[in-house]
């Protein structure tokens, strides 16, 4: 089923009414009934009863974002939740890299009693608890120096905060976030490829997958990097589609 973008817009924020001074488009936005006078929505074309919300030249009329813009701010702000919950996640591991650095021979100690008291049990259905991957894995980050963790923390909270700053940026669709989010999710491209070839999971797949198609989507839908025409074309495409709606509404083209 087609989503109709603009009159979803519409029900949760309302209509976007203009009063233009040219006055063959006024008649064309504007019509008198029995409850009062009515104009034309420039985001879904509905007539709505009530006084405009702006007037003035059609020129200076608001860019409304409607039809293929409001889908491509939807999947930007998908993205943008996205960010936002890996940022917070990667500040939570941060924090905790953090907390046992500081305290890295107590949870080594902590570790190991554990480990001698689950030890007969796991040996019980023929597990060694010794030679497992898992515990192996645990104890060579005891091994880590105290500076080198710290270190680790410290670049976990860089990464969260591009998240962050990532998330925020999506979310109002700024283009310099575009230009951030594409550079930043290629940048890690490589690695997540390299982490693949090492363990391959279905997380780290749709993970991969995921990014790819968040690079090639803003990229090209938004003209990054001087692609499709680049910013020029892209800034004369949505203001022309917003007057264009003026235009076709008021049946001058």
């Amino acid at each position: 089923m087609k989503i109709d973008w603009d009159r979803r817009t519409c029900s949760r924020k309302g209509h976007v009414t203009y009063a233009p001074d040219d006055p063959r488009l006024r008649l064309r936005l504007h019509a008198q009934t029995a409850l009062g006078d009515v104009w034309r929505c420039l985001r879904c074309g509905d007539f709505v009863l009530g006084e405009p919300h702006g007037s003035g030249p059609a020129a200076d009329a608001p860019l409304v974002p409607r039809g293929k813009v409001l889908r491509d701010l939807f999947v930007l702000r998908f993205l943008a939740v996205e960010r936002a919950v890996r940022g917070v996640f990667i500040v939570l591991v941060a924090v905790a890299v953090w907390k046992f650095s500081n305290s890295q021979d107590a949870v080594r100690r902590l570790f190991n009693e554990y480990l001698d008291v689950f030890r007969p049990v796991f040996r019980h259905f023929h597990y060694d608890l010794d030679h497992s991957p898992v515990v192996g894995s645990i104890q060579k980050v005891f091994g880590y120096k105290h500076s080198t963790l710290v270190l680790v923390a410290a670049l976990l909270l860089v990464y969260a905060l591009i998240e962050l700053v990532e998330a925020v940026g999506l979310w109002y669709a700024k283009r310099w976030a575009e230009y951030l989010t594409v550079v930043a999710t290629a940048a890690f491209l490589p690695l997540e490829i390299y982490e693949l070839t090492e363990h391959i999971s279905w997380l780290k797949i749709a993970t991969l997958v995921l990014n790819i198609l968040a690079v090639l989507y803003i990229a090209l839908t938004k003209r990054l990097f001087g692609l499709r025409g680049g910013r020029k074309v892209f800034e004369e495409e949505r203001h022309s589609a917003s007057l264009l709606e003026v235009e076709e509404s008021a049946g001058v083209i």
